[in-house]
């Protein structure tokens, strides 16, 4: 995977002096910077000065890499599987395909098949986190580094978010599809059901088979890549954004003292844990009872939300919960949903009796995914909005914006079905106007009883705190750019931003980002009564 640290060299700049500055000052100033200039003139022309070190090349930075072993034993395990499953797949391509019976010879088709795509996936990623890696190793502490690793973060972003629009587009399309079936009227034999509709100027018409048809086509579409790419580009972004830099984004001290690296530790080992943890409720009797089941899974998923905000940046746990729910979503898909399938297609190939409980287990797994989908969609997004995941009771706000998105889930499904719960619905719609007003801001002093704070004082601490990233020439190892435009250079620009100011610093408290500059509480009260006094410039 990719290892990083944000690392930025900046020039330093002598600082200007003000109009009280006294002659004796200056000359001060300039003999300083005289004896400065000679002493590195003399430092270039004395043979016995000590000569810098040389910058460090590729294999040397590559060398220091601390996780470099992992990197190694990771890429020869991957060289290891690439050559045993291409030699597998070309063992049984050059088996004779008259041999052996019928089911035995689709089954090695298929097994063929399934090795031979992939190594090939296998090949292309081993390439492409080489030319990665080594990459990045090669723009490693130059000016090129920032801007690098902003552009790869913006191109897996865009990747991320056309994988998902894909994979749950075609979610809500074919449970759309299984709730409006016409299952009775005028229905072929071996059909279940069918559907006309109209789109794009053209009309359609959909059948779904009982079981399957008697000669399948020679080309069959597997809706499974979308979900995989989903993921993959997915948890590279949640690499790139949280794991290349712990300390910075993944690490509050305020809220834990974490060892960076256990930290990714825990966080990685959340996604594989939660993903058991279901999975062996889907496979327990608890999951014949939907109810209860339901409400275990939901108990959970509030659970691990409200361990992570005690151990997380409130961003980062937030979005490792959103990262847990697409975890169980794609390895719904890989080890659930797409066995089931290939064993319906199998079966129809073969002419054997088909087991009914994979079929039913597969679509159980898809209805979870579809129920899914609003609160990952929720919790993604809700990293621009410090009201929700920066709230003292955040992990309680995520827990029932959830709920209340998986009850307008269930009343879309049920409209469908043209049975709409509209009570649901509205209960639904309550619970999220009622969390907007219970995390709206409060002010727990009044105005009258604060001391006084003048505009130089506010203009101190966020020229302290914030102007590293808020500046058109931020001097930041991560943003390079103001982050969403926002820039505090000018008594204007900071006036003009003050209410963004209380909410983000003194109400939520999640800027400075995992407070990486370390405001202080003290700073953020002079904040909050500079605001609260009528953010004046004077």
């Amino acid at each position: 995977m990719l290892c990083t640290a944000m690392l930025c060299w900046v020039m330093p700049v002598l600082a200007g002096t003000t109009s009280a500055d006294t002659p004796d000052s200056l000359t001060g100033d300039i003999k300083v910077v005289s004896d400065s200039a000679d002493t590195s003139v003399k430092a270039l022309t004395d043979p016995t000065s000590p000569t810098p070190d040389p910058e460090p090349g590729l294999w040397e930075k590559i060398g220091e890499d601390p996780h470099g072993w992992l990197v190694a034993l990771l890429v020869v395990i991957a060289i290891f599987i690439i050559y045993l499953f291409r030699r597998v797949s070309e063992a049984l391509n050059s088996q004779s395909g008259d041999r052996g019976s019928k089911r035995l010879r689709v089954e090695l088709g298929e097994l063929k098949d399934e090795l031979q795509q992939t190594w090939v996936v296998l090949l292309v990623l081993l390439l492409v986190f080489a030319a990665i890696y080594v990459g990045y190793f090669a723009i490693r502490g130059t000016g090129m580094e920032a801007h690098i690793i902003e552009w790869l973060n913006l191109i897996v972003r865009w990747a991320h978010v056309v994988a998902g629009i894909s994979w749950i587009g075609a979610s809500f399309y074919f449970i759309f599809l299984e709730n409006s079936l016409n299952r009775t009227e005028n229905l072929r034999e071996g059909i279940a059901g069918d559907l006309w509709a109209v789109h794009g100027g053209g009309f359609y018409f959909l059948e779904k088979y009982k079981v399957a048809p008697e000669v399948l086509p020679k080309k069959l579409h597997w809706f499974k890549y979308e979900a995989y790419f989903t993921w993959i580009t997915g948890f590279i972004l949640l690499y790139i954004v949280y794991y290349m830099n712990p300390g910075a984004y993944l690490v509050d001290p305020v809220i834990m003292e974490l060892d960076p690296q256990l930290a990714v530790g825990i966080g990685i080992s959340s996604l594989i844990v939660s993903w058991l943890v279901y999975d062996l409720l889907c496979k327990s009797e608890l999951a014949k009872n939907r109810n209860l089941f339901s409400g275990i899974v939901i108990a959970y998923i509030i659970g691990i939300a409200f361990v992570l905000a005690q151990l997380f940046n409130s961003r980062a746990a937030y979005i490792h919960v959103g990262a847990i729910i697409g975890t169980i979503m794609a390895a719904n898909v890989f080890f659930v949903i797409i066995p089931g399938q290939k064993a319906m297609v199998r079966a129809a190939k073969t002419g054997q009796p088909l087991d009914p409980t994979l079929g039913q287990k597969a679509g159980l797994r898809s209805l979870h995914n579809n129920y899914f989908t609003l609160p990952v969609i929720f919790i993604m997004i809700s990293n621009h909005f410090p009201s929700t995941f920066g709230h003292e009771w955040n992990w309680v706000i995520l827990g029932a914006l959830s709920l209340a998105s998986v009850g307008i889930k269930h009343f879309w499904n049920l409209l469908e079905k043209g049975n709409p719960p509209y009570k649901l619905l509205a209960l639904s719609v309550v619970a999220v106007i009622a969390l907007a007003i219970v995390t709206s801001p409060v002010v727990t002093q009044s105005v009258k009883d604060s001391t006084p704070v003048s505009f130089p004082e506010a203009q101190q601490v966020i020229n302290d705190r914030c102007v590293s990233c808020h500046s058109a020439y931020p001097s930041d190892d991560v943003n390079t750019v103001a982050p969403n435009g926002i820039m505090f250079d000018t008594p204007e620009q900071i006036i003009k931003q003050a209410d963004r100011i209380m909410v983000r610093t003194v109400v939520t408290r999640t800027m400075p980002q995992a407070n990486k500059t370390g405001m202080t509480p003290e700073e953020r009260d002079i904040l909050r009564r500079w605001i609260e006094q009528g953010a004046k410039p004077d």
